[in-house]
């Protein structure tokens, strides 16, 4: 059933976390995967549909699916 509250309608429209993409280090075994950050820390998240040394979106914690495997600039302005 539909809510009729306002504000779980504005919430239900904005995505719960937010996206980041990741390189996976390892598949645990158990459902979960390790991956490291762009800042180099290694995180565990759930899911394990990519494979090793693949780019991964990362939300909430959990494997989203393949990210593209492109190159990353910085630019200070």
């Amino acid at each position: 059933m539909a809510t009729t509250n306002i504000w779980q309608q504005f919430k239900a429209l904005i995505p719960e976390g937010s996206k980041v993409i990741a390189t996976i280090t390892l598949l645990n075994g158990n459902g979960t995967s390790q991956a490291r950050l762009r800042d180099g820390s290694i995180v565990t998240v759930k899911g394990d549909s990519v494979g090793v040394g693949q780019k991964a979106f990362i939300q909430g914690g959990e494997v989203k699916g393949s990210a593209p495997d492109l190159a990353q600039y910085e630019a200070s302005v």
